[in-house]
């Protein structure tokens, strides 16, 4: 599956159209690793102290690696990007495939052009790879946020007061090797309904967050 077709969306306002790029990771070449991570440093590195320091060294992911991703061009540079990742989770006792999102980030100066654009960018893909389900988290202080943008419009089932537990992608002999955080999740129906998502407020990512 070539996932290397340019895709154009045209921002809003007067601001220049954004030309996505759909790519697996293996066909990343080393001076988008570099770009990436300059990008990653910049979008991340002003919401905290330590936020940009994984992508420190050239690195383009912070966790998990994705295995594709939604890369959005404009004149500037890379203006966007979100990456996806197949795995299973634990949902209660139920054991799950789905694309997990993750790895988002806008250019501070496109704002406006959001989430919203990469999701409907990669429900495509989604598609195409067949998963029944496409899933994501945000921190619970964005729930009103992330439910004006993905849950009105119906691109995505908001799901408030998740308990989501994590490998740390690192081993610290100071703190426990997994972590557990209450979220929000993102459930974007692909192939199946949203009926068949299975009940349960605890997940198990069993590897580190993308």
């Amino acid at each position: 599956m070539n996932m290397s077709a340019p895709v154009s969306t045209r921002g809003v306002s007067a601001r220049p159209p954004v030309r996505w790029r759909l790519c697996w990771e293996n066909e990343l070449q080393l001076a988008d690793h570099i770009e990436l991570s300059d990008f990653f440093r910049k979008t991340y590195g002003p919401t905290g102290e330590f936020n940009g320091k994984p992508f420190e060294g050239h690195r383009s992911w912070a966790g998990a690696r994705p295995e594709i991703r939604a890369i959005g061009y404009d004149d500037r540079g890379v203006a966007i990007h979100i990456g996806a990742l197949r795995r299973f989770i634990k949902v209660g006792e139920t054991d799950l495939l789905v694309a997990e999102l993750g790895l988002y980030g806008v250019r501070p100066d496109l704002e406006g052009l959001g989430i919203t654009h990469s999701i409907r960018v990669m429900y495509p893909v989604l598609r195409d790879l067949g998963v029944p389900f496409g899933f994501g988290t945000v921190r619970s202080a964005l729930q009103k946020h992330i439910t004006r943008l993905l849950g009105r419009q119906g691109l995505a089932t908001v799901l408030p007061g998740l308990r989501v537990r994590s490998a740390r992608p690192d081993i610290y002999l100071t703190v426990p090797p997994t972590r557990v955080e209450e979220v929000v999740g993102l459930v974007l129906p692909i192939a199946r309904p949203m009926s068949e998502w299975p009940a349960g407020e605890m997940i198990e990512r069993n590897g580190p967050e993308l």
